[in-house]
Formats: structure tokens, C-alpha cells, sequence
């Protein structure tokens, strides 16, 4: 694991914005990948903890709309139903438990996150 030590508060609120920006999902279609992906685009070349944050976003928003698209058949069998809610409280709990500790300058790893992005 790389060692970051004291890092500035401008990278602490990129690496921040990089996982809250996901909740653009809310507001525009395919927002929660495209607002992750913005942030982390604009400053991955100068940050490695806003890179590394970013990455993890974008890993998460991107394994999460996977296994809805997978879960939306099963919806016809009821089962899905629950699975969808699941995913949905696991995201938001998620996004902000990583936002945090982004902000504090710790490291988060999501859970169930497939590592598209290496």
C-alpha cells in the first residue's frame, strides 16, 4: 500500500467529491458514473489519493449499476425487488461512509466492487 502522509485539504475535498458526486445519479441519467468519472478526470494526473479515490468510485458506481441491470429481471419473479432496495441502501451507506474517510484522508474499500479500472 502507498503511504500518502499529511495531505493537503484541496486533495482531501477532490477525493471527497470524487465519491459524492456519484449522487448525480439521483438527478441525471447515468449521473453516478459521470459525475465520478469528471472529478477524477480533472485531477488524477495531479493527485495520487484523488486517483486512487477516483478509481474506487468509478469501480463501485460501475460493479453497482451492473448488479442492478442484473437484478432487474428478477423483479419479475419478486425476488428481485428486495435485492434492488439492497443494493440501493448499500450504495448510499456506502458512498458517504467513503466520502468521509476520504475527507479525513483514509482509505475506503468498497465492498462487492468489481476493480474495472486498474
Amino acid at each position: 500500500m502507498k503511504e500518502y502522509g499529511i495531505l493537503p485539504e484541496s486533495e482531501r475535498n477532490w477525493a471527497m467529491m470524487c465519491h459524492l458526486s456519484s449522487f448525480a445519479g439521483y438527478f441525471f441519467p447515468f449521473g453516478g458514473i459521470i459525475g465520478p468519472l469528471i472529478c477524477w478526470l480533472a485531477k488524477k494526473d495531479e493527485s495520487a489519493w484523488v486517483y486512487e479515490n477516483g478509481r474506487k468510485s468509478l469501480n463501485f458506481q460501475i460493479s453497482m449499476l451492473l448488479y442492478m441491470i442484473l437484478a432487474l429481471p428478477l423483479c419479475l419473479i419478486i425476488v428481485g425487488i428486495p435485492i434492488l432496495v439492497t443494493l440501493a441502501v448499500l450504495e448510499l451507506v456506502c458512498v458517504i461512509i467513503a466520502s468521509v474517510r476520504a475527507a479525513k484522508g483514509e482509505r475506503y474499500s468498497y465492498p462487492i466492487s468489481i476493480p474495472f479500472i486498474q
